[in-house]
């Protein structure tokens, strides 16, 4: 079954892509959920019952106003008149997701132990789109834990080559003969 916040996603993107508007639309919605994510006492705010329906959406005008594309506007004040502006960050994910399968775009969160420089992640992106096909963007994190090496999670994918994984393997090994 699918969420609300799913299909308002898709709704967007649906009206977005057949406007072709799905490049502008995208780029504004991360550009909002950023400031909602930074400011979450504007998004109470907006969902402070206290307040006017009429006055919150009005605080949506005099936030994005002329700034944001008229249709990303609107659809932020129909989540403000259904009580799912927290939902927000979920309509941005399938929309996000609709927008990258159309693109042949994948997601690659990738975990290494200290920085990677600009050089490394370069081949790294060219080679994980050798292995896809598709266009890829990284999202690196460090994580001293994993001690050295790379885990890389594609589409659904994990690929560990961890000094961490590797040890965990060893050591499930080693228990699985002393058992």
């Amino acid at each position: 079954m699918m969420k609300d916040s799913d299909l308002y996603g898709q709704s967007l993107y649906d009206l977005a892509s057949s406007e072709n508007l799905a490049d502008d639309i995208l780029c504004q919605m991360q550009t909002v959920r950023q400031l909602f994510t930074e400011n979450p006492d504007y998004v109470r705010l907006l969902t402070e019952p206290s307040i006017p329906k009429k006055q919150r959406l009005a605080l949506l005008d005099e936030a994005f106003g002329s700034d944001m594309q008229p249709y990303l506007l609107n659809f932020l004040k129909i989540l403000v008149e259904n009580g799912m502006v927290r939902d927000f960050g979920g309509c941005c994910r399938r929309y996000t997701a609709l927008y990258n399968a159309d693109r042949g775009i994948a997601q690659a969160e990738v975990t290494s132990a200290v920085p990677l420089s600009g050089q490394q992640l370069e081949r790294l992106r060219a080679k994980l789109e050798e292995i896809s096909g598709k266009k890829i963007q990284l999202q690196p994190k460090v994580d001293p834990s994993v001690l050295g090496g790379l885990r890389v999670s594609l589409e659904g994918k994990l690929l560990d080559g961890t000094v961490k994984g590797r040890l965990d393997d060893l050591r499930r090994k080693v228990s699985e003969t002393v058992m």
